[in-house]
């Protein structure tokens, strides 16, 4: 695999996929294309891969890689939210499994001007589509503090965001906050001895949170999973890596909804909702990366793996 991206538990995505050759994958979080390289020599002569994402240096890379699987492999710009409309723009009604993958890619951990890390000086940015939408640099700099102390106490789970938010409002009224450094550096200050000690560096959760609103990561997440599932066959697997709680969490609990199907509270009589069970959960308990893994790629420590069956 190249230095754009080393994919995550690859040969447990091939296992679960039960992959065929013939049949159809999506890979809805295509990044450099490490998982999607692996389906499509597990289905070889014929077997297609879709591969869909909102990040154009991850496409053109992608490209670069698959290129000898290119009469089998469809690349497509757009968000994974919107898989089942991708799918039937390419008369593609069902298919055999699907693959996401939410973790920030390396490579856009490691462009700098991409702005998603701390460590790397550049304007504030870390939106996954860079032809669009809102940035971090304006999140932080137009947000009125109370929403700005939400999303940080939401999405990254920071017990001190109002410390964190008191510093920002004090920065910015002096001049807009500019890059990834400044603002790191504004969060170091802002919080106490004890904590920038820590083994995680204290700005970590802040830009978590800065990150997954302004892509609307968790919203995308949770309406994927609902499509997908109406994109499946019968007995299609749908494999989802995610690298924080937030994520886990969703995927956990909308997998375990449609296993049981009816929501209807304990106490009616006989179902009202009608809602009949589409999934059957293949894994009780999420799968971590073996130690040998997380060994060569440190970066695979927080993976945690789920997958369904179509009913």
């Amino acid at each position: 695999m190249s230095s754009f991206h080393t994919p995550v538990m690859q040969k447990e995505v091939i296992q679960f996929l039960q992959c065929h050759p013939g049949n159809i994958y999506v890979d809805g979080t295509i990044g450099g294309g490490g998982h999607a390289n692996e389906i499509l020599e597990a289905t070889a002569p014929d077997g297609v891969l879709i591969g869909i994402d909102v990040d154009d240096d991850a496409l053109r890379e992608s490209e670069r890689r698959l290129k000898v699987y290119q009469n089998r492999t469809i690349l497509v710009k757009g968000n994974f939210a919107e898989m089942d409309k991708l799918l039937k723009n390419l008369n593609i009604q069902k298919v055999h499994g699907i693959i996401l993958d939410l973790g920030l890619s390396s490579h856009q951990i490691e462009t700098a001007e991409r702005g998603f890390s701390f460590s790397l000086n550049a304007r504030l940015d870390m939106r996954m589509d860079r032809t669009c939408g809102l940035s971090a640099y304006d999140l932080i700099n137009s947000f009125q503090d109370q929403e700005l102390e939400k999303i940080i106490k939401t999405y990254g789970e920071e017990i001190m965001a109002r410390k964190i938010v008191k510093a920002i409002s004090a920065r910015r009224r002096i001049s807009p906050i500019e890059t990834t450094v400044e603002l790191a550096d504004i969060i170091l200050r802002a919080l106490p001895a004890s904590v920038r000690r820590g083994r995680i560096h204290p700005a970590t959760r802040t830009f978590q949170a800065i990150r997954i609103y302004i892509n609307k990561e968790l919203l995308n997440l949770y309406q994927a999973i609902h499509c997908g599932i109406d994109m499946l066959n019968d007995s299609g697997k749908f494999v989802i890596i995610s690298f924080h709680s937030l994520e886990d969490r969703i995927v956990k609990n909308v997998f375990r909804s449609w296993e049981k199907g009816c929501i209807c509270p304990p106490d009616f009589p006989v179902c009202a909702c009608h809602r009949k069970p589409k999934l059957k959960v293949l894994t009780k308990k999420s799968i971590t990366p073996a130690i040998s893994e997380v060994e060569s790629n440190p970066r695979a420590r927080s993976a945690r793996l789920r997958v369904a069956e179509r009913m």
